[in-house]
């Protein structure tokens, strides 16, 4: 029998990694290539989407290379994103503009015009979110107001994951998962509300066509045959926003499991049954048919990469073992030392794009190890704050799966155990997200059943991490410290902008 695999794409925030699997879940290749975020003025955050296509074609040529794999035998291509990219498309299928990324906070204003003008109650309704300028909706209307002119000539308007696959495939499409990027998708029946759409001021012949994350859009063009080596007419289908897809690569797909992911952008995904709407979180539609997904989604993730870029010197890329060393030999609570791990704002649960990273507790017999250890500690606050906050609305939470470059650090997954008191399971896979990707490419040409079969086959656990209840004693009262330290700050961070 001819041997198939599957190919995912992740296009996240720092780069793009592209993995291909087995139909068991077996990695055969994973490959990242990196791109730029351009921050033109405070608060701006933007990335080519020329550069993500780049990286996509770059790093299909490279896994084609080194696997060797005969890409008639790969039989589906699945994509995946980070949330919140807005791509003003014209009617050749070019981007307009650089997409201004999740990180971006410069739609304030049209954010609050929105709300005023329709009602947060409303726009609550439909979507199930709170308006915030890390979504797509106020960006479209930055646009409308400060570049009419483009604005004009955008037929179509995208998010990352589907901006890649109407690149391999020419066809325009919005998945489920992503949709509540939009506040104009209704996050219950998963389709466009055209008359919100109207009154939010954008017109709804610029939504694409939705899909569910496992549908067919279409095949690998001839053109594009030659620009990655794939073969014409390879099955891609929609894809889905990263969190969703990595959730589902990290065998989270049963009510109550939660995926757990420490990366730039950071955060947590628990599995429910029904949409459970609560303002200080994030819902969207799981990659998993008649499943949600409720979010948090935190920016702290990439603080030990800031430390390393800023402090870590000779270190280079022994920086993250060597952290760990150094804030193993810390007690637990840092002996004093807080970190609010707000470096861009924060969004949930307590959406300040004003917010600042704060170290409390500093003083001389600190060391680098108390601020490493600060950071990890802080971040893991962070997820306990949105796990509480989704607990209060009635939404249970069972075992947390973690996935991402800080599930590597078994320090990192304990402080997180400790801190929240839930017990932590860590896949095989680093890749969750590629892998989640992967498997919806699976299901779409019917390689798996559905998604029970698709994690039965491919997710592995390597290992297990319960929280240690002494551990969590000490967390319960620095958590909150925690929550009293940026209830006191918040009046003074909007006064920081000098």
């Amino acid at each position: 029998m001819t041997n198939q695999y599957l190919a995912g794409i992740d296009i996240g925030t720092s780069g793009c990694k592209v993995a291909l699997f087995t139909p068991d879940g077996e990695i055969l290749f994973q490959g990242t290539t990196p791109y730029q975020t351009h921050y033109p003025q405070p608060g701006y955050a933007e990335q080519n989407p020329e550069d993500w296509w780049r990286a996509v074609c770059n790093g299909l040529r490279h896994m084609l290379h080194r696997t060797g794999v005969d890409p008639k035998q790969i039989k589906g291509v699945g994509v995946d994103g980070m949330s919140g990219a807005a791509v003003p498309m014209d009617g050749q299928g070019r981007a307009l503009r650089n997409a201004m990324i999740w990180l971006d906070r410069r739609t304030v204003r049209q954010c609050e015009s929105i709300t005023e003008r329709i009602g947060a109650e409303q726009l609550f309704a439909v979507s199930g979110n709170p308006m915030s300028p890390s979504y797509v909706t106020g960006k479209m209307l930055w646009i409308k107001e400060n570049e009419p002119d483009l604005y004009t000539r955008t037929a179509k308007v995208l998010q990352c994951n589907s901006y890649i696959v109407y690149r391999l495939t020419g066809e325009y499409s919005q998945d489920v998962s992503q949709g509540n990027g939009f506040h104009a998708f209704d996050i219950e029946t998963a389709a466009w509300d055209e008359a919100l759409s109207e009154r939010i001021g954008v017109a709804p012949e610029l939504l694409p066509p939705v899909y569910r994350c496992s549908d067919i859009v279409g095949g690998i063009t001839m053109a594009v045959a030659t620009e990655t080596g794939l073969t014409a007419g390879t099955t891609v289908v929609a894809g889905g926003l990263d969190a969703a897809c990595a959730t589902l690569g990290a065998g989270a797909i049963h009510v109550g499991e939660v995926q757990e992911q420490g990366g730039q952008a950071g955060g947590m995904s628990i599995v429910m049954d029904r949409p459970v709407k609560n303002e200080k979180l994030i819902l969207s539609c799981h990659v998993v048919p008649d499943r949600w997904i409720l979010q948090g989604g935190t920016v702290g993730g990439g603080s030990l990469n800031w430390l390393k870029r800023e402090f870590a010197g000779e270190a280079g890329d022994d920086f993250f073992a060597l952290a760990n060393e150094a804030a193993s030999r810390v007690k637990p609570g840092s002996e004093g030392l807080l970190f609010l791990p707000y470096m861009a704002g924060e969004r949930s649960p307590i959406w300040d794009p004003n917010a600042k990273g704060v170290f409390l507790g500093l003083s001389f017999e600190k060391t680098k190890g108390h601020m490493i250890r600060a950071i990890m500690e802080g971040c893991a606050m962070a997820l306990r704050h949105n796990l509480a906050t989704a607990e209060d609305s009635g939404v249970p939470v069972h075992t947390l799966h973690s996935v991402g470059g800080a599930a590597n650090s078994a320090l990192w997954t304990q402080i997180k155990a400790d801190v929240t008191g839930k017990a932590f399971k860590i896949p095989s896979s680093d890749s969750a997200a590629a892998l989640g990707a992967a498997i919806l490419a699976g299901i779409g040409t019917g390689i798996y059943r559905d998604a029970e079969d698709a994690v039965a086959r491919t997710v592995r656990i390597q290992r297990e991490q319960a929280p240690l209840p002494g551990h969590t004693r000490i967390y319960n009262q620095a958590f909150d410290i925690y929550l009293e330290a940026y209830n006191r700050l918040k009046d003074l961070f909007p006064r920081m902008g000098w």
